[in-house]
């Protein structure tokens, strides 16, 4: 399988107060396209530092991320916006749907602003809202919607614009047990089914266990990285 994402040497700080903060201290690891990848680490390891790094949201201090043969860091604010929409998809722990809009109308969003015609993303989101089990819950809002109901509109949306690359910042944290791994359930048959790349963020072994690869990050750093046999 050919290489999607290649992380070399990144580092990045910030400044709390007079404090310096290292919360990446020199990370580097390829994904396959099609992989199903875990990032295993506690609280203030630096993993959604990683991801939002990953995802173009903020920029290293130092290293290169190169996302399908493109070195992100040389592209333009505009360039990574276009990247973003067209490219990466985000599953939030906290599933930042619109509670305005229907479910419907949360996963035809990223369609509308990548100017696809209104009937054609309107098919789309109803057929990924299907995929993901909501197809009878098209026209309910966030609110008349459970935890992991949200949770698999906020996957629809991700994967709408047809990603190379969906990445989940702990996705199963604010969901019951049963929810979660229904989610993470879903999440592998994507990969499986659509050969869809993912990197998903947890703090939970057993979630992590799901993935292909696991990589341990602890204190800004790569601790270890694992295959996981099927």
């Amino acid at each position: 399988m050919p290489v999607l994402l290649d992380v070399r040497n990144i580092k990045k700080s910030y400044r709390m107060g007079k404090v310096i903060v290292q919360a990446l201290r020199g990370v580097s690891f390829s994904v396959m396209e099609g992989e199903f990848l875990a990032v295993l680490g506690p609280s203030g390891s630096g993993k959604s530092t990683l991801l939002h790094l990953i995802g173009c949201l903020d920029r290293p201090d130092e290293g290169e991320i190169i996302l399908d043969g493109k070195n992100v860091l040389r592209l333009s604010d505009d360039e990574l916006a276009e990247l973003r929409l067209k490219r990466i998809g985000f599953i939030f722990q906290f599933f930042n749907l619109l509670p305005r809009l229907t479910a419907l109308e949360n996963v035809e969003l990223p369609l509308m602003l990548a100017r696809v015609p209104e009937r054609e993303a309107r098919e789309k989101a109803k057929k990924l809202l299907e995929l993901v089990g909501l197809g009878g819950r098209l026209n309910h809002r966030p609110s008349e919607l459970s935890g992991g109901e949200q949770q698999r509109v906020a996957i629809a949306r991700a994967l709408v614009n047809d990603p190379k690359l969906v990445l989940a910042d702990e996705p199963t944290g604010n969901l019951d047990t049963k929810s979660g791994w229904d989610i993470v359930n879903l999440m592998r048959k994507l990969n499986e089914e659509m050969n869809q790349t993912f990197i998903v963020v947890t703090h939970d072994q057993k979630v992590a266990e799901v993935a292909d690869r696991i990589i341990y990050l602890r204190d800004g750093l790569v601790e270890g990285i694992k295959s996981v046999p099927r």
